[in-house]
């Protein structure tokens, strides 16, 4: 007997260390703890709506005034739509919440969040991963259900990355402040070109996490650069937001995934490829419409060097797409190809919800002479 119990032991600890090693090495994805809100503060930490204590709101550090959400209708005749789940926090001025967790050096992830405004005056979130931070604003609704999910990209510098949620506002109500109601992570994987595309990511299949419970697409915020964007290999250069689609809810060209431009010329998709001066090359792409009721004449430019090709699409709502594709010269060794709509649109169920033309399946190849 004493013979085996040091073999168990040592079959007991291998495949401990084995599963420990499968934990290490698999990707992060998914909920942050705590991520939903779900687990609620005990009796003490809360009075009425606002939490007491800098550990008040389990596996969160808070500063200053946040208040602990049930969706739907609030005293004082105000109604908060909690799009994923049923709690949510609202970061009163200058108050935030904080995670701390465990990362790959080096590695680009990209967070997940629902967040909306709670007062008419012009709201702003403040996302920050040390050393990285980017302001949301949030006075455009995307969706008028409340609905509106967000993406921030970053690369982590250590084993470890603090996640700050931030209102950075003043304003005259105390209470008043962003709310969010659900953070996730996902830990991205940069694509490469490849001989027949030298488009990185061209068919949007790596992107941010995407809600479980949520319909609406992921909006990736203005102004992320390629280094740090939640869609790999492309930078949103634009003034508002463009919208991260999946298969599931929406109809997509191909594949899992695909970009739809919500916000006319001010929503604009942008990527830096590496050409070879004075050679010809094909740029091919898929427009159509996402079947979420997005009805009219569409329109997508794309830009290539100083080709520019117009691409009208007649959309009646049914998912349909065409695939279009023009020659280009290069210029220099780098060489930016821009998709953006010429026309803003609405849905027609929904004159609140901004919507527009599908991008899909984008690749650049040399044209052989």
């Amino acid at each position: 007997m004493a013979v085996y119990i040091p073999l168990l032991l040592s079959i007991c600890l291998l495949f401990a260390c084995s599963a420990f090693a499968a934990t290490k090495h698999t990707p992060l994805e998914g909920l942050l703890p705590n991520g939903n809100f779900e687990e609620q503060p005990k009796p003490t930490d809360i009075k009425k709506t606002v939490l007491q204590g800098k550990y008040a709101l389990p596996k969160w550090e808070i500063s200053g005034r946040v208040e602990y959400i049930k969706g739907g209708p609030q005293p004082g005749g105000m109604f908060f739509a909690v799009a994923h789940g049923v709690h949510a926090v609202r970061l009163g001025n200058e108050a935030s919440i904080s995670q701390t967790i465990p990362v790959k050096n080096g590695t680009l992830y990209a967070l997940t969040f629902g967040a909306s405004r709670t007062c008419a005056q012009e709201e702003v979130l403040r996302v920050s991963v040390p050393p990285q931070t980017g302001d949301l604003p949030l006075q455009t609704l995307y969706s008028s259900n409340g609905g509106d999910t967000y993406a921030f990209g970053f690369r982590a510098t250590s084993n470890f990355a603090k996640i700050i949620f931030h209102n950075p506002g003043v304003q005259e109500d105390p209470s008043c402040g962003p709310l969010l109601d659900a953070v996730a992570i996902k830990e991205l994987f940069p694509p490469m070109p490849t001989r027949v595309n030298l488009c990185k990511n061209g068919d949007f299949e790596e992107g941010p996490y995407r809600l479980i419970n949520s319909s609406h697409g992921v909006l990736l915020p203005p102004r992320q650069e390629d280094s740090t964007s939640p869609l790999p290999g492309w930078l949103i250069e634009s003034l508002k937001a463009v919208k991260f689609i999946d298969f599931v809810h929406f109809n997509v060209p191909s594949g899992h995934a695909a970009i739809e431009l919500v916000a006319g010329r001010e929503s604009a998709i942008a990527q830096i490829l590496r050409t070879v001066p004075n050679k010809v090359y094909n740029l091919t792409f898929s427009v159509g419409d996402a079947k979420n009721g997005c009805h009219g004449s569409m329109m997508v430019e794309a830009f290539a060097a100083k080709s520019t090709l117009k691409v009208p699409f007649e959309s009646v709502g049914k998912g349909q797409f065409k695939t279009v594709s023009f020659q280009f010269t290069s210029i220099s060794i780098r060489t930016r190809i821009t998709f953006y709509s010429s026309f803003y649109h609405t849905r027609v169920d929904d004159y609140g919800t901004l919507c527009g033309p599908v991008v899909d399946n984008v690749k650049v190849f040399l044209v052989k002479v």
